[in-house]
């Protein structure tokens, strides 16, 4: 298959970082990775004209790629710096995977749906975009053997926050999991020391559920 992007694309990208800053995004290495993505090619070509929208779009799977907003916001409050360890829970599309990718951090990534675990493992490497670990199994668990994690980001909808994620934390490492049912709250947690946890929370977002159940 041949992956196109254009000076249009590319036109359209710097259109919507305009939107982004304009909702508060200031994080310039963030703006620049999302400008540098190509964000169609994460979507169905049917849906391709509205790449760049600010919008939530089907992926398949009952699942969707995040609003860029969204993205950006989430991946503020990580507050990551080149080298970190980042743990993604919920590839999707691979699109916020990129953006990690791009601002270059470690990155281990959990998938539940199959079809999108393999579509992206397949698809990242062919834009260039390698993370140290993609993995098909239960986010609820986290990934024990790769922590613990300087960030941990949580792209569905959790109806509680799972222990396993506070406790791969570094000390230090933050953790941003949209939390409750329809809407969630986005929910920041520090984590202080061995025991002790800081608690930031920043409004109603809507995701798609935290499935579970997965070995």
């Amino acid at each position: 298959m041949i992956y196109r992007d254009t000076l249009k694309h590319a036109g359209k990208r710097k259109q919507l970082l305009t939107i982004l800053m304009e909702k508060g995004i200031e994080d310039t290495s963030i703006l620049n990775a999302i400008g540098k993505i190509p964000r169609h090619l994460f979507m169905d070509s049917g849906f391709e004209d509205h790449a760049y929208q600010d919008k939530a779009f089907p992926i398949g799977a009952n699942q969707t790629i995040s609003q860029p907003y969204t993205v950006a916001f989430q991946t503020e409050l990580l507050e990551i710096k080149p080298g970190d360890r980042v743990l993604e829970i919920g590839t999707g599309s691979g699109f916020q995977t990129a953006v990690l990718c791009e601002l270059g951090v470690k990155v281990y990534s959990i998938e539940r749906q199959k079809e999108l675990f393999k579509k992206a493992k397949l698809f990242l490497p062919k834009l260039g975009y390698r993370p140290k670990h993609l993995s098909f199994g239960d986010g609820y668990k986290g990934l024990d053997r790769y922590a613990p994690f300087d960030g941990i980001i949580v792209t569905a909808g959790a109806p509680f926050v799972p222990n396993p994620l506070l406790a791969q934390l570094k000390i230090g490492g933050r953790l941003v999991i949209p939390v409750g049912n329809d809407p969630q709250i986005m929910t920041l947690f520090v984590r202080k020391s061995e025991t002790k946890f800081e608690k930031h929370e920043f409004g109603e977002f809507r995701f798609v559920p935290l499935l579970e159940n997965k070995n």
